[in-house]
């Protein structure tokens, strides 16, 4: 298997640098999606116009279990004699390219969907993949967003509701396991951190860890407080994660290349150390603007700060949560 190094991040890897690339040149500096939207349209459009043309990258990971890279978040499949279990479902518009990329894999039908939150880059696909057969399981919160009229404040955009065969039609609220294809898949709860709907999915024998958008690699993330995210549920998720990876795991971010276990130790540690400085700037009474010029992330903005979330954005999203 070859692994995109960490420090590394592709057009594949993560949709929205290609909103970087097109805002830089016209502003002179990284923007936030708040002043991508004011300059151009909408960050959401401006990603679906992306995932119509941009590739679908296939990696056979270990065992049956291989990841699409390009359409959304990263898609994890695993395929086998009960049919192909999808986590995630990437946007619309790749639908061609995520067919090609799902028939590389083997002839079997795509059976079973699994959510990891419920943000358009995960979900946009859900329609398409149930009229191919897809049974669709998400954590309860997922079904509740998707049923109905959504804001996300930081985007400054706000989400219909999902038509009908994009809802979820099995929820759940607490850990279980699935046994399918010869394989356990671990899905793990938590509490609210990038959203309030986050799942994890563990396959067990292979020992391939999807996080979902916990964890995203070589990036500042998003925290979405509009629907129940917080930097502190974040820093929970982290742990959680480095919790349930070993030395051997392989680590499917939300957004980014495939990491491993060191990667999510340095991406809790950025959020710690973040979190920590934000804080205790915010103690002394200082305004966000004043943070921000203090430069609480300088430490980490080399690796982490050079893609659509950018040092001052990624700092307000963590003083609002400090």
């Amino acid at each position: 298997m070859n692994r995109t190094p960490h420090h590394m991040l592709t057009r594949r890897g993560f949709c929205l640098c290609c909103i970087a690339a097109t805002t830089f040149g016209v502003s002179g500096g990284w923007l936030t999606p708040r002043e991508a939207y004011a300059q151009a349209k909408n960050i959401v459009d401006m990603i679906r116009d992306h995932a119509a043309t941009d590739p679908v990258k296939v990696t056979r990971l270990r065992q049956t279990v291989s990841v699409l890279e390009g359409s959304g978040g990263n898609i994890a499949v695993l395929t086998g004699s009960d049919g192909k279990v999808m986590i995630d479902a990437g946007i619309t518009a790749s639908k061609p390219r995520v067919l090609e990329a799902l028939a590389s894999l083997g002839k079997e039908p795509i059976t079973r969907l699994i959510n990891t939150h419920w943000h358009f880059d995960h979900t946009d696909g859900n329609e398409w993949l149930h009229g191919e057969g897809a049974a669709i399981l998400a954590h309860a919160n997922t079904r509740k967003h998707l049923q109905s009229a959504q804001r996300v404040e930081a985007w400054d955009f706000n989400f219909p509701a999902a038509p009908s065969g994009a809802i979820p039609n099995e929820v759940f609220s607490a850990d279980r396991t699935l046994q399918v294809n010869g394989s356990t898949l671990e899905l793990k709860c938590y509490t609210p951190a990038h959203t309030d709907s986050d799942i994890a999915v563990r396959f067990t024998e292979a020992d391939v860890l999807h996080t979902g958008d916990t964890f995203w690699n070589g990036i500042y993330p998003f925290i979405d407080y509009s629907t129940g995210g917080s930097i502190g549920g974040m820093i929970a998720a982290a742990e959680a994660n480095v919790a349930m990876a070993g030395r051997e795991t392989i680590v499917i971010p939300g957004h980014g290349p495939i990491g491993d276990r060191a990667g999510l130790l340095a991406y809790r540690d950025m959020l710690v150390a973040t979190h920590a400085n934000v804080s205790s700037l915010k103690a002394k009474a200082m305004s966000l603007e004043q943070v921000i010029a203090a430069g609480p992330t300088a430490a980490f903005d080399d690796k982490w700060g050079k893609f659509v979330i950018d040092p001052a954005f990624f700092t307000r999203l963590v003083y609002e949560g400090a």
